[in-house]
């Protein structure tokens, strides 16, 4: 479909792909670097706001993906999704979260209340820049990571459906400094609702009692006795 036909993609950034550069998004592949872009197309305003919905298209004008799109990295464009006919918004966001979780529900079933479990594993949970830890179950702490423009930018939906969909009332940003930096994004952390980790858990890993500061990551690491 062209693009100067299509009129929902009028009031949307549209970036061009380069001619010969398709091919890694026709293989499903998310990201979108900035030397594979030809242009991008759309109100100042909108190439400015870090995470904005863009439409991306080829040379010839097909339709390959919506992303959201940073002009500040050198990831221009993390891939949303391939469908055309599926728009980004809230009701995407939850959906994903909720699948993530559907996916990551045996081995939090499964976890020790004393164990980290993953539940939310960036690109192959189709939440680009997207980390999701648990510690405690419903009774301890749901930790995110947002290393990209996009999941930043939906940062509330993406909450409210953690909240829903895990139980825990404590949901807590860690900011990887470096990464955030490298993405043009503000490096913040703080609970995003309920209360904050403690300074220090004692996580299980293999045997191995691990002094853990959930806010920061660090860990220190002892013999279980």
């Amino acid at each position: 479909m062209c693009a100067c036909n299509c009129s929902h993609w009028i009031l949307m950034l549209i970036i061009t792909i380069k001619q010969g550069k398709e091919k890694s998004l026709l293989a499903r592949e998310p990201w979108i670097y900035a030397s594979a872009v030809e242009k991008v197309d759309g109100k100042p305003n909108e190439k400015m706001k870090g995470g904005a919905t863009a439409i991306v298209q080829s040379s010839s004008q097909q339709f390959l993906a919506r992303a959201a799109y940073n002009s500040k990295s050198q990831i221009r464009a993390r891939v949303w999704t391939f469908d055309e006919g599926e728009p980004v918004d809230h009701a995407l966001m939850k959906r994903r979260v909720k699948a993530a979780l559907a996916k990551s529900a045996a081995a939090a079933k499964k976890a020790r209340p004393d164990q980290i479990v993953k539940l939310i594993n960036a690109e192959a949970d189709g939440l680009p820049g997207l980390l999701v830890e648990q510690f405690g179950g419903k009774d301890g702490y749901v930790i995110c990571e947002f290393q990209a423009a996009g999941v930043d930018a939906w940062k509330v939906p993406i909450v409210q459906a953690l909240l829903a969909e895990t139980g825990c009332p404590n949901v807590y940003e860690r900011c990887d400094d470096l990464v955030r930096k490298g993405e043009g994004l503000t490096t913040i952390s703080g609970a995003l609702a309920g209360d904050e980790p403690p300074d220090e858990v004692f996580v299980n890993e293999g045997g191995m009692r691990v002094s853990t500061d959930l806010k920061t990551g660090f860990r220190r690491t002892h013999r279980v006795r």
